[in-house]
């Protein structure tokens, strides 16, 4: 086999290989999304009501997630926050624009100007 139609022979392969790595490991997206919870200087999303859009809206539109309560700052001023996790595969059309959603319903509903959204890319198995 010549050198050329080697590289092509190897290239046809590496095409056909599965996308899965060794170990189990396939392509992910990790998603963090940091939610301030003041509405001005004082705070306005409260236990209870995060506790609802995560039942009504989160939880409406993500098969899984993880979230827990953190304290973050911005330009100087300190705020309590909820942060959202989510992991899927890669380039997933329908958990975008469920994240979307989210980030349009939480500044809509709580009166936001802006949510963080993190996204990584990365390996892992379910």
């Amino acid at each position: 086999m010549t050198g050329f139609r080697r590289i092509i022979f190897v290239a046809v392969l590496c095409g056909c290989a599965p996308r899965t790595q060794p170990g189990g490991l396939e392509p992910i997206v990790t998603e963090r999304l940091y939610f301030g919870r003041n509405v001005g200087s004082t705070v306005g999303v409260t236990d209870s009501a995060w506790s609802v859009f995560v039942r009504d809206v989160v939880g409406a539109r993500l098969e899984g997630f993880t979230f827990w309560t953190a304290e973050g700052a911005w330009h100087g001023n300190r705020e309590p926050s909820f942060v959202l996790e989510v992991v899927h595969p890669e380039r997933s059309a329908s958990a975008d624009s469920a994240i979307v959603a989210i980030i349009v319903e939480y500044k809509r509903r709580f009166s936001q100007e802006s949510v963080l959204r993190v996204v990584t890319p990365g390996r892992g198995s379910f």
